[in-house]
C-alpha cells in the first residue's frame, strides 16, 4: 500500500508564484553578493544541524534549489535523507509530503484521483500528495516504471493532469527522490526520460568515524531534550528572486563554450577521444547543457560571486551528467562507470 504522510509546518503556504511578487533585490551588485553569501551560509548552517558531516550532499541540495531543479540522491538506507528534505522544506516555510515507493504502488496514489460523491451525485478530485512545494520520493526505484512514470509531468511541467484538467502544484515545487544502489534486491532501474529530469544526481556515502560520534551525541541529545527544529530563514519570494538573478549573474563567451564542448564530448565522444569512443553510448540532451548551464550559476551564486568560472562547471559536472550518459556494453563489461567517464571528459576537454 502507499504511504502519503503530509507534515504542515508552522509557517502557513504562499501563493503560487504567478500570484507572489518576488521580494525586491538590492541593486547594488555587491549588495546582492553580500546577501546571496549570507543567506547560503545560513541555509547550510541549518542543513549540516540534520545532515552532519555531508557537506558535499547539503551543498548539492542548495544548488538544484536555486537552480530550480529536482534532485536523484543514491545511497544506502539510514544515512539522514528524509531529514534533509524536512529540514530544507522548514528553513523556507514550504509544505513537505513524502511517498514511500512500494513494487505496489499506483500512479493515482501519487497524482491523485476522481471520487464518487453520492450526496452530490458527481465526481471530484482529490488530490495526491504531489500537490506539495517538497516530496520526498523515498526509495523510488522499488516502484516499476508505470509508477515512476506518474512524475514525469509533474516535474517537467509543474501540473498534474487529472481527469482531462491541468491542475497546477504549488510553488516552488521540487522533487528529492531517494533510490538504494541498483544491485540491491528489488529495485527497478529509473527509464532514462525519468532520469533526465532530475537536474543532478547526488551519491551520498557513509560518514567517517568522527562524525559518526557526532551523530551519535547529536541522537542522543535529541532523546532527552527534543528535536531541534530548523529555523525558517528564507521566503519562498526570495527563492523566486534567487532564481532570476543566478540568470544575470556574467558568464564569459570562453566559459560557454567550455560548458559546451563537455556535454559535446559525451554526445559526439570520437571527436575528442577514442577511449571515450568505446565507453559512451548515448550523451547528454539538450536537457543536459541546461541543466550545467544553471547549477554552475547557482554554484557561483552560492559562493557569492557574480560570474561564473570554469571552477564552478566542474565543481558541478558529476552530478549533472553522471546519470545522463548511457554507457557502452563494453564498458559496463569492462567495469567502467559513469564517474569514470566524466573524469576522461573533464580530462580530455581543455579548458577555454
Amino acid at each position: 500500500m502507499s504511504e502519503y504522510t503530509p507534515e504542515p509546518l508552522s509557517s502557513p503556504a504562499v501563493e503560487p508564484l504567478v500570484a507572489a511578487a518576488p521580494a525586491p533585490a538590492p541593486s547594488n551588485p555587491a549588495q546582492q553578493r553580500q546577501r546571496a553569501s549570507q543567506l547560503a551560509q545560513a541555509l547550510r548552517l541549518e542543513l549540516h544541524k540534520a545532515l552532519i558531516g555531508q557537506n558535499a550532499v547539503v551543498d548539492d541540495v542548495l544548488t538544484a534549489l536555486i537552480a530550480g531543479g529536482h534532485v536523484l540522491i543514491e545511497g544506502v538506507p539510514g544515512l539522514g535523507k528524509t531529514l534533509l528534505v524536512r529540514a530544507l522544506a522548514r528553513c523556507f516555510g514550504g509544505e513537505f509530503a513524502r511517498i514511500q515507493f512500494t513494487p505496489d504502488l499506483m500512479p493515482s496514489d501519487i497524482t491523485g484521483h476522481a471520487v464518487y460523491d453520492l450526496q452530490s451525485e458527481q465526481f471530484k478530485l482529490r488530490k495526491g500528495p504531489v500537490f506539495t512545494n517538497l516530496l520526498l520520493a523515498d526509495e523510488i526505484n522499488r516502484a516499476p516504471a508505470k509508477t515512476q512514470a506518474a512524475l514525469l509531468e509533474v516535474m517537467q511541467e509543474r501540473q498534474v493532469t487529472l481527469e482531462g484538467r491541468a491542475l497546477a502544484v504549488p510553488l516552488p515545487f521540487m522533487v528529492l527522490a531517494t533510490q538504494n544502489p541498483i544491485e540491491q534486491e528489488g529495485t527497478y532501474p529509473l527509464p532514462e526520460a525519468q532520469l533526465d529530469r532530475f537536474l543532478m544526481h547526488v551519491k551520498i556515502g557513509f560518514p567517517d568515524a568522527s562524525v559518526e560520534r557526532k551523530i551519535l551525541a547529536q541522537a542522543r541529545g535529541e532523546a532527552l531534550n527534543g528535536e531541534t527544529k530548523p529555523e525558517q530563514l528564507v521566503s519562498q519570494q526570495a527563492i523566486f528572486a534567487a532564481r532570476q538573478e543566478i540568470l544575470g549573474l556574467y558568464m564569459a563567451d570562453a566559459v560557454e563554450e567550455y560548458l559546451v564542448q563537455l556535454v559535446m564530448a559525451s554526445r559526439t565522444p570520437a571527436k575528442f577521444d577514442p577511449e571515450l569512443a568505446e565507453w559512451i553510448a548515448y550523451g547528454a540532451s539538450p536537457r543536459g547543457s541546461i541543466a550545467l548551464d544553471r547549477c554552475s550559476r547557482a554554484h557561483a551564486w552560492l559562493a557569492g560571486r557574480d560570474f561564473v568560472s570554469p571552477e564552478d562547471i566542474q565543481a558541478v559536472l558529476f552530478d549533472v551528467l553522471r546519470h545522463r550518459i548511457i554507457l557502452s556494453f563494453e564498458a559496463e563489461a569492462a567495469g567502467i562507470d559513469q564517474d569514470r567517464v566524466v573524469q576522461r571528459i573533464l580530462d580530455v576537454v581543455a579548458v577555454a
